[in-house]
């Protein structure tokens, strides 16, 4: 059931549907767009089914026969590899009673098999076997209607993303310019190194928007910070600075810190900074990215501040990328992204995925909504490895406890704020988000982006937004074409 008309207006377009709280300003959310069931029930009816989804990683399907089994808004989705290069994603149900015939993950080389009366299809989706077809009427038993129901899957950067909309523009028009950024990052090459995730109290949106703003280090993640720049005096950015393409504000502001210091005690900086981001994230910054920084002690840097802070990225970036290709693992040159400024350390998709690249790995989320305040949280540490040397197939978790030690403690401290933010929202008096339009405009730029599904606008003015949404975050408000 959609919203009642009475909470319905303020998103006014021709022959579009009207959208309940909707986004008046890019820098006020209305609360109730967080646990409000019925504009939940939108978003499934109305968002879901027309975007693109992140279904699996490749890694998950390596061999012919290997399927996953995708969920989310109540439907479920089987992505099965064929061969070397093609997967195939169907619906999950038996064209006879409609039972699901896979669950979880496994491999069906031979094709499924329902678990129910045993009809049999192959890997292709055609029906390749029911037990007595003259017990049932011709029309019932045609070849054609009893062929498994496709889903669209379409690969990119080492994932199979699923779209249940036929007529939904293809995926690469759907990730730009997400996906040309990380194409240069070499994104296909990364592989799953740790795999966890956890249920949150929360819902979906709330989970996305604590990785879309580095505002919140400041008080969050305390360890980030050099001591310069700790304290209610601390400045995240000067109103009047862009949005640059550092890896981080955090970084940069460690990097350029120190005035009359000897290139050994800023070295020694950098690498405990380093040592700081590894633990913290366990991979996002790899271990083998801090072992090259070590290898760089004693290197003479320019007295200069400005001039030492980038030197030394040069230099780290020139030893991460030599190190990792004398190994035979497949890098960007990093020096190259940075003067191109695409080496902001965390890049988001519409409408539930990030990849966070530094060096020579990455992170990634993925978030899938379980219920109005519910939410899945999936968290990935990628990395890269010499041909032939790749770990098996990985194991999908089973969700976690949020202060469960498996989790990076940076992880945890960004956990241990969101189940009090969900129940703030309901405060009373609390009647929306206020937002920077300088650092957090990208939340205010995406839920007005899902105001343009709930309201049924046509896919080249959706598209036209997404590109405007994509990409890295700390973004302003952005002028949307709607």
């Amino acid at each position: 059931m959609v919203a009642t008309e009475s909470r319905r207006s303020g998103q006014e377009h021709h022959g579009a549907l009207p959208v309940p709280y909707p986004m008046t300003r890019p820098d006020r959310v209305p609360v109730q767009r967080y646990y409000d069931p019925d504009f939940y029930q939108m978003e499934l009816e109305l968002l879901w089914p027309r975007v693109w989804q992140m279904a699996c990683r490749l890694e998950e399907i390596p061999e012919p026969g290997d399927f996953v089994e995708y969920e989310n808004i109540g439907r479920s989705v089987v992505v099965v590899r064929i061969n070397a290069d093609e997967v195939k994603a169907f619906h999950n149900a038996c064209r006879h009673r409609g039972l699901k015939l896979v669950e979880d993950r496994g491999n069906i080389r031979s094709g499924f098999v329902c678990p129910f009366h045993g009809w049999c299809y192959g890997l292709n989706g055609e029906n390749t076997w029911l037990y007595q077809p003259d017990l049932f009427a011709e029309d019932n038993r045609l070849p054609e209607d009893l062929r498994l129901r496709e889903c669209r899957v379409e690969l990119w950067g080492g994932c199979a993303f699923i779209n249940f909309d036929h007529d939904a523009p293809p995926l690469r028009d759907c990730i730009e310019p997400f996906a040309t950024i990380l194409d240069s990052w070499h994104a296909a090459s990364l592989r799953t190194e740790w795999w966890l995730s956890a249920r949150l109290p929360v819902n979906w949106k709330v989970a996305m928007e604590a990785f879309m703003e580095g505002y919140h280090v400041l008080e969050t993640h305390p360890q980030l910070l050099p001591p310069g720049a700790r304290g209610k005096n601390a400045v995240y950015r000067a109103v009047s600075a862009p949005a640059t393409g550092d890896q981080s504000p955090t970084l940069k502001a460690q990097q350029g810190s120190g005035g009359a210091i000897s290139s050994e005690t800023f070295i020694e900086a950098q690498i405990t900074f380093l040592q700081t981001i590894s633990e913290g994230m366990k991979g996002m910054t790899h271990r083998k990215d801090v072992a090259a920084a070590e290898r760089l002690r004693g290197l003479e840097l320019p007295e200069d501040p400005a001039l030492r802070a980038s030197a030394w990225r040069t230099k780290l970036n020139d030893a991460i990328v030599e190190w990792n290709r004398d190994a035979g693992m497949d890098v960007p040159d990093l020096n190259d992204l940075a003067a191109k400024g695409i080496n902001q350390g965390v890049y988001f998709c519409f409408p539930h995925f990030f990849l966070l690249p530094t060096y020579s790995s990455a992170a990634s989320y993925r978030v899938r909504p379980l219920g109005p305040e519910e939410t899945l949280f999936e968290v990935w540490s990628l990395t890269r490895y010499p041909e032939g040397e790749e770990p098996g197939r990985p194991e999908r978790p089973e969700p976690s406890a949020l202060d469960d030690p498996r989790w990076p403690p940076i992880t945890r401290q960004d956990f241990s704020n969101l189940p009090r933010q969900q129940l703030g929202l309901h405060a009373v008096g609390f009647d929306y988000m206020r937002l920077s339009d300088k650092v957090e405009g990208q939340i205010g730029n995406y839920q007005r982006l899902i105001d343009g599904y709930l309201a049924g606008l046509d896919s080249d003015l959706l598209v036209s937004a997404v590109h405007q949404v994509n990409g890295q975050i700390d973004m302003p408000s952005k002028d949307l074409p709607f």
